[in-house]
């Protein structure tokens, strides 16, 4: 069930379409200028392809491409050029949009961050990747968890990024936070084709959401990303799913009406409620202790695996990036000059 693509909407729907964008070629500030205008032209394409789109969607690295250049002249910042354009075609075009960006940051390595804007141009939701894709990503971990906003219709969204998806706990923390909509937006190639498959059904059907997901697409010349658009229903069964054409636009119709329904009504695998309310058959409301060892230990600041030390892959070197010599020094630093006035979700 997915209106047709949308084609259909009900009064309680929300249409989403995935953009596979055509993965670009960032060598320089005007390769950055000209991709930030074709992607305001096809934010007013997915307008012209479907009226009852609320909220388009673009991949990670829709702007920058996959070179993962650190240089300074092609970095974006909040209240830069290019977020100004995404927001104004938005407005322009009255369409909720989701944007990515290599974001300047004055204290270490660029963040990799996601911005949900609405159809009247505010930034609703501002996050920045917390598990970059080690050890081929050069990015600073994100250090704004995991925000979620008021979507369009009434719907509540939450955004991650490519391999944030292959940690349950990513989608779990936006479940918890009330998110309905899981957006996921990756630059993926096709060896994780398998994987982007599974986890995207996975998180939706261990946490009662819908997940909207989608790579960019086609060959740089040196990489060849795979599309894959997916929408997957709550139940985990796929709802719409793309190929690998660059630039088509992949839309469903999401019932954020239903998924309410199944997350009050249901009793057999009421996956997020039962997590915390274990056997409540038996004990009156559930154990609703914190069994999980793992996650006392990460908490305790003792988190180790036990092949910890046999791990051989520890840093970017093997990729061509220096060693780092800074440590992480967490949420207090995640306050730069530019951080975007007058957003919602930004710090």
């Amino acid at each position: 069930m997915s209106g047709l693509g949308g084609l259909n909407k009900s009064p309680q729907g929300v249409v989403i379409g995935l953009v596979q964008l055509q993965l670009p070629v960032i060598e320089t500030a005007a390769d950055l200028a000209a991709q930030t205008r074709r992607i305001c032209e096809m934010v007013g394409k997915a307008r012209r392809n479907l009226g009852t789109m609320d909220l388009v969607v673009f991949p990670e690295y829709a702007l920058h491409g996959l070179s993962m250049d650190t240089r300074p002249e092609i970095l974006c910042r909040l209240d830069g050029p290019e977020v100004a354009a995404f927001r104004a075609a938005c407005v322009e075009h009255r369409i909720w949009g989701c944007f990515s960006i290599m974001e300047h940051n004055p204290g270490g390595n660029p963040y990799n961050s996601g911005l949900v804007i609405d159809d009247r141009g505010g930034i609703k939701l501002y996050y920045r990747k917390l598990h970059p894709w080690v050890p081929v990503e050069p990015w600073e971990p994100g250090n704004l968890g995991v925000p979620v906003c008021d979507g369009p219709n009434g719907s509540k969204l939450a955004l991650i990024i490519c391999h944030d998806g292959m940690l349950p706990e990513m989608a779990r923390e936006a479940t918890y936070k009330g998110a309905e909509i899981i957006l996921r937006t990756a630059g993926y190639t096709a060896p994780i084709r398998h994987a982007w498959r599974i986890t995207n059904q996975a998180n939706a059907f261990c946490n009662l959401a819908y997940t909207a997901s989608v790579c960019m697409c086609g060959s740089d010349g040196s990489f060849d990303s795979m599309g894959e658009a997916m929408f997957c229903h709550f139940d985990g069964t796929v709802l719409a799913q793309g190929g690998g054409r660059p630039d088509e636009i992949v839309s469903a119709e999401l019932r954020p009406d239903l998924l309410r329904e199944a997350r009050t009504g249901w009793g057999v695998e009421n996956n997020p409620y039962q997590f915390h309310h274990r056997g409540y058959v038996a004990v009156r409301g559930g154990a609703q202790d914190c069994p999980y060892t793992y996650m006392q230990d990460l908490v305790a600041g003792r988190h180790r695996l036990p092949w910890e030390d046999a791990v051989r892959v520890t840093d970017g070197t093997g990729c061509g990036f220096p060693a780092p010599v800074r440590d992480y020094r967490g949420p207090e630093d995640a306050r730069p000059a530019d951080a975007g006035r007058g957003t919602e979700g930004a710090p």
